[in-house]
């Protein structure tokens, strides 16, 4: 666990609460999360390309109503994470995909337990209105406090269980994961075609 994980994990779990919870300044797009990571894994190239990827691989998730997209910070901080330490980033990428997936389901967890709570923090706001800071004060710490301990946790893991799994990892399998890798944009804009497909009168 090196000290460059550690801050990425940090700026990425502070780029995660602009998603929703503070500030909205589209930091947590995949297309400016995963250049603001290059500048820690001295990568451009990776941070470019795992930046656009996720961004054209999730376009088509919009978060409408109770759907919880995959956070791109999560997807493009895994990969980087994982890439700095030395894996392929075809392989990371994977990675960062399925870690995106995951979280998705402890923000779900986390949004029910916050909802849990709503009943108590109101009567507490109605009682003592200055309560109200210490709330989103607690809420705030929280959420960066869980996407950063899954972030480095489930970097820290993968990449250990990477470091096992490479050496392994045969030409002919290593050459189908680049080639998918390389197909993800492809797929990310034939998701687009239909929503700038002209509807014919």
């Amino acid at each position: 666990m090196t000290i460059e994980l550690l801050l990425l994990c940090t700026l990425a779990a502070l780029l995660e609460l602009d998603t929703t919870y503070v500030f909205q300044l589209t930091f947590s797009r995949g297309l400016i999360a995963g250049p603001i990571f290059a500048c820690l894994s001295g990568d451009w190239v990776a941070g470019i390309q795992a930046g656009v990827f996720t961004e054209l691989l999730f376009a088509d998730v919009n978060p409408l109503g109770t759907i919880l997209p995959p956070s791109a910070v999560v997807c493009c901080a895994v990969s980087l994470g994982l890439h700095m330490g030395g894996t392929e980033m075809c392989l990371s990428f994977i990675w960062g995909v399925l870690g995106a997936l995951l979280f998705s389901f402890v923000e779900q967890h986390m949004r029910r337990v916050r909802a849990n709570l709503l009943g108590m923090w109101e009567n507490k706001i109605m009682q003592r209105p200055s309560y109200i800071k210490r709330v989103m004060l607690m809420e705030l710490s929280g959420s960066f406090l869980v996407t950063f301990v899954f972030l480095l946790l489930f970097t820290w893991g993968a990449g250990q269980i990477m470091l096992w799994l490479q050496p392994h990892i045969s030409v002919r399998a290593l050459f189908a994961c680049r080639f998918a890798y390389m197909a993800v944009p492809w797929i990310g804009l034939a998701s687009l075609l239909p929503e700038f497909r002209l509807k014919r009168r």
